[in-house]
């Protein structure tokens, strides 16, 4: 009869918790930022999961796939943006963070536009990445007091 058995194997459905700070959420922003900086639409679309839902800015299309994704930022990177973080919420949970609030982006030719933003950040196979990214202008297109 056995009394006491231990496996070292633990079940796939286990998860460890990994552990982030706000500020490291904010710094998963930066990287994504840096990704629209270089221009390349895949480099953009490699800071998403691969089940990834975007809600994009300047399109009313939802993007489900990593090509879709991608194919959103081809257009969006020929203005050359540059994001900003206004104001924000961050949220974290096991394996997940959520930052929510104000963002603005100035383009290349001058002009800027404020939007809402949430990001969910999901911890996958080692890697914080976006799952979920919606965006969209302030409804009354101006700027904040």
């Amino acid at each position: 009869m056995i009394s006491h058995h231990h496996s070292s194997l633990m079940p796939e459905e286990v998860v460890r918790p990994k552990a982030i700070t706000k500020d490291e959420v904010r710094g998963l922003f930066n990287l994504w930022n840096d990704a629209l900086a270089t221009g390349d639409p895949q480099q953009v679309a490699a800071r998403y999961t691969e089940d990834a839902v975007l809600l994009p800015t300047l399109s009313d299309k939802a993007r489900y796939t990593s090509d879709g994704i991608a194919d959103y930022f081809v257009h969006f990177l020929e203005k050359k943006p540059v994001g900003k973080i206004l104001e924000g919420n961050v949220k974290i949970g096991p394996n997940w963070a959520q930052d929510a609030g104000i963002y603005e982006f100035t383009f290349q030719d001058g002009s800027s536009v404020q939007g809402r933003y949430s990001f969910v950040y999901a911890y996958e196979n080692g890697q914080w990445k976006i799952s979920n990214h919606h965006s969209s202008i302030m409804p009354e297109g101006q700027l904040l007091p």
